[in-house]
């Protein structure tokens, strides 16, 4: 009993070893794939007979496998702007070209840590092997709507357009205009002073506001008062805003707004400086300063000066190029000078990631043993952030490796050793009859 179960010990030993070498040739042979988690086994001892004092019988040893998900590999820089990495904890949701080519409505999802996603033909980002980047669609403004966290449902391919063409309409415009203030007194002509302002509208179209200010002339003294009228070339040039602008003559804070009444149009908001302007096709926010703050409309000296008139919006607009931030925001880069944000990209979490089910190409699946996966905005939570130009290495230390294939062989050539002395001494207990 005690000789045969040393045989079965050995032999056990020959194949934990094997099993052992097994996950070692796995992670040199990937110590340079992109990604890749090192696998590791364990051994265990197996007890046949626990207190015996009469004799012993070896029970011999078992193996587990686990692979180290936990345990990323260094970042690497590169060119590509949709190569992206996790940095910490977390993975990013990828499907398969076949589903999403196949129009399937519940594409299969799966994680990984790291990818090189690039344009297809149809502007799929996607890797050589065939992983389709997921993430929500950003709304027209550039938000993210409210999506579900506990479901895949939300995500769609991420899909690039390099021949669309997108508007940037004008939404904001502010008048940084000095006032004449000489106009004002008593005595003077009352002559008018045109500004016209371009903006652009919801279709890209070149638009133009007329903005008129007439002062008001007094019988004695100065009014320091002024007439604002603004009309819109999209609406006929309709009078879209009539204000009456009254500027401060004392000497702590002369030149500065006092008042802004409507006549007609939007109300003006001081706390923020501005007025609402309905123009052909939506709004515009007209920015003409705080009350007695300086950096905004002024009435100094005798010179009327247009000089600081800004406003966002830009002609019609081609994609150039993309970038990832590290909330997970893709942008679109466009060669008008602005960016827009079509997709977020989240982080999948799981509580166990060792217990994710392994796939091919560095990829994994949900399991029991992982427990239910949220999906968290990049950097939030326990997630890491999403890195653009950037690759994660392979987790696979070679030298450590090499280090334990050689006490793997030596534990093997060992074990055959056993079985070698045990053959050794059946022949001698055969030999005794002769």
């Amino acid at each position: 009993m005690t000789i045969s179960s040393s045989l079965n010990a050995g032999v056990a030993g020959l194949n934990a070893n094997a099993n052992r070498l097994a996950t070692i040739a796995d992670n040199i042979a990937n110590s340079s794939t992109y990604g890749y988690r090192r696998a590791q086994t364990d051994f265990h001892s197996v007890v046949a007979q626990g207190n015996s004092t009469v004799s012993y019988a070896a029970g011999g040893v078992r193996t587990t496998n686990i692979r180290l998900i936990d345990n990323s590999g260094p970042l690497v820089g590169t060119t590509n702007a949709t190569d992206l990495a996790v940095s910490g904890r977390g993975f990013l949701p990828v499907s398969t070209i076949g589903a999403i080519s196949a129009a399937d409505p519940t594409p299969p999802i799966s994680l990984v840590t790291t990818g090189s996603f690039r344009p297809d033909a149809n502007g799929i980002l996607r890797t050589d092997t065939g992983l389709v980047l997921m993430g929500w669609p950003a709304n027209n403004d550039g938000s993210i709507g409210n999506v579900p966290r506990d479901s895949m449902a939300g995500l769609q391919p991420v899909q690039l357009n390099s021949n669309q063409f997108v508007a940037s309409p004008t939404t904001e415009m502010r008048l940084g205009i000095n006032l004449p203030a000489s106009e004002t007194r008593a005595g003077e002509s009352g002559a008018s002073h045109e500004v016209l302002v371009g903006y652009y509208g919801n279709l890209s179209t070149s638009e133009t506001i007329a903005v008129t200010f007439t002062p008001t002339v007094p019988a004695t003294g100065a009014s320091n008062t002024w007439t604002m009228t603004l009309r819109d070339s999209a609406s006929n040039d309709a009078i879209i805003g009539e204000y009456r602008l009254q500027f401060d003559g004392s000497q702590a804070a002369g030149g500065t707004l006092a008042s802004v009444t409507a006549v007609s149009g939007g109300v003006y908001d001081a706390t923020t400086g501005t007025i609402p302007l309905t123009v052909g096709g939506g709004t515009i926010s007209l920015d003409v300063g705080k009350i007695g703050m300086p950096n905004g409309m002024t009435q100094l000296s005798d010179s009327f000066s247009p000089s600081d008139i800004t406003k966002n919006g830009s002609p019609v607009a081609s994609l150039t190029s993309v970038e990832v931030d590290e909330q997970g925001k893709l942008y679109a880069i466009y060669d008008q000078g602005f960016s827009r944000c079509i997709y977020q990209i989240p982080v999948v979490d799981v509580p166990n990631p060792n217990g994710l089910t392994a796939l091919s190409d560095q990829t994994y699946e949900v399991s029991s043993a992982s427990g239910a996966f949220y999906l968290w905005d990049a950097g939030d939570g326990p997630t890491g952030s999403v890195l653009g130009f950037s690759r994660e290495e392979s987790a696979t230390d070679v030298a450590a490796e090499l280090t334990s294939l050689i006490q793997t062989q030596r534990a093997y050539s060992s074990n055959a050793k056993v079985i070698q002395t045990v053959d050794e001494m059946l022949q001698e207990t055969t030999n005794i009859k002769r």
